[in-house]
């Protein structure tokens, strides 16, 4: 980086810089070349940050050369001098990514004051209780942000001199108050530091901007950006500004501003400031601020040229912003302004009315929402005035969105009986496995100790709409004297605990949720999303709930029908277990009679509710152990239903016991071993599309996938038995029916050899929970356990099971694309693993050419605006 320009003067920059400048330096500039009264200083690059880093967490020589230039000229433009006895510059340092991330990185008001510097400015201002409020506060974020002193301590010591003086407010402290607070601060820093306050202010300044470049690596920064896909090594922007004071008295003061309400979306400013205070008063709730509306009483002129300014500042970024602002003896300024956050409805709204007011377009207003927003939209959420007064008790992985209050239950046959009894539960378990489903289908929400984001109870609680928190390690379950223990306190089974599913948070109380209200807003604009899109969006649907919930959020489809998710309800399981058992193929075929007309009458179901969008039917996927009993007892009562001995039966599960089931006896392996489960599977499909077909003009046409496939002779293998047992359907009906069989791409040989396997296949989905398991050899449900030291150690940054790994898995995709295109032009291609409804996976999908992604229902309209979004960015 020699030579190289890594601070740059306020007036050198502009908005398109935010790469390099990081949001608030970008802005500030744009803000200047706009005259927008903004207090002038310089912004040390995001380039610098990893310079910093580079050498060891060191500011380099190139760096803090510049940084003493850049000072200079803010010198002579503001006419003052940096650790002047007599006119002093004082200065904030303020962080500044690329990317907004309020509240996650450190701020320093009032730098440069000392002993010296401090009694210069009671002489300028001819205010000593000004200047040692500025001096103590300079103190305090010193001290904690630099120093990583207990902030609390200066709080008990503000708090402790209020209730001695009997004051209620800190504007009530006087000069003496506040220059004895200062005594005491110091006295604060010296016990935790064995050092004396700096009083250098070069040396105040190069610790503060050191501190800031730290806290792009603090825990809440590392969380933010994991969350929200930003990449640690784009680093934060520090922003060094001349200080202007909202504290200097009556006729000053700060405040933060949105250009419309960012709770509804209302066109109105929605402002709140206080006067007499500095910025972190008002976000610190010290004081209650008041509404914006009262300063036009109280300073008109001030007033309307703040209405002016935030209306042009809107009207240039074309968007809502969030501005923060300082009045200073009467005169205004302007500290920074962003694209503010928003609720939910606030984005669709404010993104509707910018298209009706004539100020964007609709791809301009495509891009205003994030995706993953719209998840909140579609799930009930938590009161937000009782969720503020709750405690949260444990911190799991908000593996599904939604809000949930219930009593404990410790397993599916519990969770079944107290929900017939009208009770609210919450299953809780270690983890959960296809056979807890009629339990999760009976709960309110699921726990899990164990798990990650594509975990069992995570990828089923989304299908279903239901709420899940999973990889929840902090939580003990005694089930035996059945209660869970967080932190020492015990929560028995008639206690009410609440889940968060979009925070990962847990409660110990009820709390009260209310359901979600799709406003007009969203109609409009999801239909402004899927005139733009291209790539189309499924729904992965095993029931005809599922499905119905597809329907009515816009999915054009199902891109994965689960067969063996219809196998667990409690009149089904018996035939599923007798199959299983079964000691020769006419024990098996009897079986599987009985399971026939259960399945086919579940795909009447699902192509009814369908109609004429296209189906994808999976055939059995899991190895069968997962459908037996593991527990003595319930191995016993099994053996006696199914009238055979214990022996027998327990001696059939160990048979079927394997060490890695993932990659052992399931998928295509299974029809392989005993096609006539295929030919059972095979034969539900067609009857039932026959069926619907003759009763409606829906002309249904099944596609059948094969899953697991990693050789071609492999698939051709089991296709023969699928269109032999479908065509010898077809001639004894004397119909015509088009179907389709096409397979899964989820082994990595499967990708490799994409061009020969599609030869056989008319489609290939890629299964990417599966595809990035084998690819990294990890398992999805105990990754969750080590994957947090690859974040903490910057190896991995973001969660392979949540966001396809572009660099390695993505890169399989694109071959078993591009090579099944080529000996098959006409193939169709699609994703129905977790990754299908990730915005960043998507936009991957349609660059690279997938016709189709599949993803949970209640997934379905973040998909549909993640496809558009990918179409304004790359249009194809």
């Amino acid at each position: 980086m020699k030579n190289k320009k890594l601070v740059y003067i306020f007036n050198e920059g502009n908005a398109s810089m935010k790469d390099l400048l990081g949001g608030k330096g970008a802005n500030i500039a744009e803000m200047t070349k706009l005259g927008i009264p903004v207090p002038q200083g310089f912004t040390v690059t995001t380039e610098a940050c990893s310079d910093y880093y580079n050498c060891g967490k060191k500011l380099s020589n190139q760096v803090i050369e510049q940084i003493n230039n850049a000072l200079e000229e803010l010198e002579k433009s503001s006419g003052k001098k940096f650790g002047s006895t007599l006119k002093p510059l004082l200065i904030s340092v303020r962080s500044g990514a690329r990317v907004s991330m309020p509240g996650m990185m450190d701020t320093i008001l009032n730098l440069g004051l000392n002993d010296e510097t401090v009694e210069a400015m009671c002489n300028l201002t001819k205010n000593s209780r000004f200047a040692y409020d500025c001096y103590r506060r300079f103190i305090q974020m010193f001290a904690s942000v630099v120093m990583d002193i207990d902030d609390s301590l200066f709080e008990q010591c503000i708090s402790n001199l209020k209730e001695a003086k009997g004051y209620k407010v800190d504007t009530e402290l006087t000069g003496e108050d506040l220059k004895g607070l200062v005594v005491n601060y110091k006295k604060i820093y010296k016990d935790h530091i064995g050092e004396e306050f700096p009083n250098d202010p070069k040396f105040q300044l190069f610790e503060a901007i050191s501190a800031v470049f730290r806290s792009w690596d603090n825990n809440r920064a590392d969380v933010y950006r994991k969350m929200n896909n930003i990449p640690w090594d784009c680093g934060t922007a520090v922003n060094i500004q001349e200080m202007v004071f909202g504290n200097k008295g009556e006729e000053s003061g700060t405040g933060v501003a949105f250009s419309r309400n960012p709770a509804t979306g209302e066109k109105k400013i929605f402002a709140e400031y206080l006067m007499n205070a500095q910025g972190e008063d008002v976000v610190a709730g010290i004081r209650t601020p008041e509404d914006i509306s009262t300063l036009e009483i109280r300073n008109k002129v001030v007033y309307d040229e703040f209405v002016a300014i935030v209306n042009k500042l809107e009207f240039h970024y074309k968007d809502m912003q969030d501005m923060e602002f300082t009045i200073e003896d009467g005169k205004l300024f302007f500290l920074q302004t962003r694209n503010g956050k928003r609720t939910a409805n606030a984005a669709l709204k404010i993104a509707v009315d910018l298209v009706e007011e004539g100020i964007i377009t609709k791809e301009e207003a495509i891009l205003k929402v994030d995706p993953k927003q719209l998840d909140v939209l579609l799930h009930p959420n938590f009161d937000s005035d009782e969720l503020a007064k709750t405690k949260v008790i444990a911190k799991g992985l908000p593996a599904s969105p939604g809000a949930a209050s219930g009593k404990i239950a410790f397993s599916t046959e519990e969770a079944k009986r107290r929900h017939k009894l009208g009770e609210n539960v919450i299953l809780v378990r270690l983890e959960t496995s296809p056979e807890d489903i009629e339990g999760m289908i009976a709960s309110e929400c699921i726990l899990t100790v164990r798990g990650g984001m594509t975990s069992h109870a995570a990828v089923v609680a989304r299908s279903m709409g239901k709420c899940c928190v999973v990889g929840c390690s902090n939580i003990i379950i005694n089930d035996k004297e059945r209660y869970i223990e967080i932190n020492g306190t015990k929560y028995f089974d008639n206690d009410f605990i609440s889940i968060d599913g979009s925070t990962g948070n847990v409660y110990g109380s009820a709390i009260k949720t209310g359901e979600c209200k799709l406003e007009k807003d969203f109609e409009t604009f999801m239909a402004w999303a899927d005139e733009i899109r291209s790539l189309k969006v499924r729904a992965n649907a095993d029931t005809v709930k599922d499905s119905k919930v597809a329907v009515k959020y816009g999915a054009e489809g199902i891109g994965l029908c689960r067969t063996e998710h219809m196998f667990f309800a409690a009149e089904r399981i018996a035939a599923v277990r007798e199959m299983i058992v079964a000691k020769n193929l006419v024990q098996r075929e009897r079986a599987l009679e009985k399971i026939l007309p259960m399945q086919r009458k579940d795909f009447i179901h699902i192509y009814e509710v369908m109609e004429r969008k296209s189906v994808t039917i999976r055939l059995l996927d899991p190895p069968l152990h997962e459908f037996l009993p593991t527990e003595k007892e319930d191995i016993q009562a099994l053996a006696e239903e199914m009238s055979i001995t214990y022996e027998e039966l327990d001696s059939t599960i160990k048979n079927l016991h394997e060490v890695n089931p993932m990659m052992g006896h399931r998928g295509c392996r299974l029809a392989v071993s005993y096609p006539e489960i295929a030919e059972m599977q095979t034969r539900a499909i067609i009857e039932a599309a026959i069926i619907v077909n003759k009763k409606t003009s829906y002309n249904i046409i099944p596609e059948i996938m094969i899953p697991l496939i990693g050789e071609v002779k492999e698939l051709k293998y089991v296709k023969n038995i699928v269109v032999k047992t479908a065509e010898k359907i077809i001639a004894k009906e004397a119909v015509s029916l088009k179907y389709h069989v096409g397979t899964m791409i989820e082994i990595p040989r499967a990708a490799i050899t994409a061009d020969e396997i599609a030869e056989e296949a008319e489609f290939f989905s890629f299964g990417t929970n599966d595809l990035t398991q084998m690819t990294f050899g990890f398992s999805r449900d105990d990754a969750g356990t080590f994957l947090k030291d690859y974040y903490s150690n910057k190896i991995y940054e973001f969660d392979p099971f949540q966001t396809i790994d572009q660099n390695g898995v993505g890169k399989l995709i694109k071959m078993a694309v591009n090579l099944g295109k080529g000996t098959n032009p006409n193939i169709k291609l699609g994703i129905c693993g977790e990754h299908g409804g990730d915005p960043s996976s998507i936009e991957f999908c349609h660059s690279i050419g997938l016709d189709y992604v599949s993803c949970s229902p209640y997934r379905v309209p973040t998909a549909r605006l993640a496809a558009a979004q990918a179409q304004v960015k790359n249009p194809r």
